[in-house]
């Protein structure tokens, strides 16, 4: 807030293609001590779906190929591009008809939902890319994958290591680009600074947005220079993108999570989270599953066969799969406290669907 306050009575706005000003060095200079190493060019805009449009455009133009696969789940916005690119739910693309064309959906390992082990819901997911390169989308036509290291408004369900290596050799052995959608993962979230961190595997365009900046909005897409170089000139551009007051806030979150130790805190209370919340899942029939990464976890209420039970889990909250996503900066106390307050409302839920 006191960066945000200071920014303003200083400068408001300048727009960053003509006005070079400093919280836009300052955050240049702090992003650059977290990105992977190679991602050493920026292009800021103002929300994760517009940064998403803007990788996608960057792919496009660098590869000159018109395709984008996807994978099934994912959630990337609700503009129409970023819409026709998301998969995890009908609400989002539905009703604004026609949707992008270029969009090739591809399996993502979601074990849980197969029924299988991690490894075999990875194998089936990288056999069943490449039968989609070979029948769908000819890997001479497709500039890019896109994925989130942990599927989103897809039910907080991670990649696995081996899901992701071989998305990383495919895009080298095809020549098209590996894009990780960072909008929710990133900046702490699941106990690394960025979600791909627990993979060891590093993409060709990096997307984050959300807890950049605390509240202001500010997004943005990281490559490499020399791939950043082959967007079109004047292709990318807004108005408002790395808005001063905006780029203040994120150097300070920045310092924030850094001098707090955020990160750190999200590993320590997403693993207290989550063995409270599996000690929930063990005394319930109707839980199914606990998963995630950090503080970014979800539980998902099944029925007696093992199917989804929407009805239970609105007792509880909404939906089958309850996410929960608490700020980085909470404590033990709260944990314990949402965790108490967690197994009352399923103590209550879950009765209910014993009535029934």
């Amino acid at each position: 807030m006191a960066a945000a306050q200071e920014q303003v009575a200083t400068l408001v706005h300048g727009q960053y293609t003509t006005v070079m000003h400093q919280p836009l060095r300052r955050l240049v200079d702090k992003l650059g001590e977290v990105l992977p190493t190679g991602l050493d060019s920026l292009f800021f805009s103002n929300s994760g779906s517009e940064a998403v449009e803007s990788a996608l455009r960057l792919a496009r133009q660098a590869t000159g190929r018109p395709n984008v696969l996807v994978c099934h789940g994912g959630f990337h916005g609700r503009t129409v591009a970023a819409a026709s690119m998301t998969t995890s739910g009908t609400r989002f693309r539905s009703g604004f008809s026609p949707l992008m064309s270029g969009v090739v959906v591809t399996p993502f390992p979601t074990a849980f939902r197969y029924g299988w082990d991690e490894e075999t819901a990875t194998r089936f997911a990288l056999q069943e890319l490449d039968y989609t390169l070979q029948t769908i989308s000819s890997p001479a036509d497709t500039a890019a994958v896109i994925v989130e290291p942990v599927l989103g408004e897809g039910g907080y369900v991670p990649a696995t290591r081996a899901f992701l290596e071989g998305l990383r050799e495919r895009a080298d052995r095809h020549g098209f680009l590996l894009i990780l959608d960072e909008v929710q993962t990133g900046v702490g979230r699941t106990g690394r600074f960025w979600g791909h961190d627990h993979f060891g595997v590093t993409p060709d365009i990096l997307i984050t947005a959300k807890g950049l900046a605390s509240g202001f909005p500010i997004s943005g897409i990281a490559a490499s220079e020399e791939l950043m170089s082959k967007a079109w000139p004047g292709s990318q551009g807004g108005t408002y993108g790395a808005n001063a007051v905006a780029c203040a806030a994120a150097c300070a979150t920045l310092d924030v999570v850094r001098d707090e130790k955020l990160v750190e805190n999200a590993e320590a209370m997403g693993k207290r989270l989550r063995h409270g919340l599996e000690a929930v899942a063990d005394r319930t029939p109707a839980i199914g599953d606990v998963r995630g990464l950090g503080l970014m976890l979800a539980t998902e209420f099944v029925t007696e066969d093992g199917g989804p039970d929407p009805e239970t889990a609105a007792r509880v909250a909404w939906n089958q799969v309850v996410r929960m996503i608490p700020a980085l900066v909470v404590d033990e106390v709260a944990v314990d406290e949402g965790l108490q307050a967690w197994a009352a409302a399923v103590a209550t839920g879950t009765s209910g669907a014993s009535a029934r």
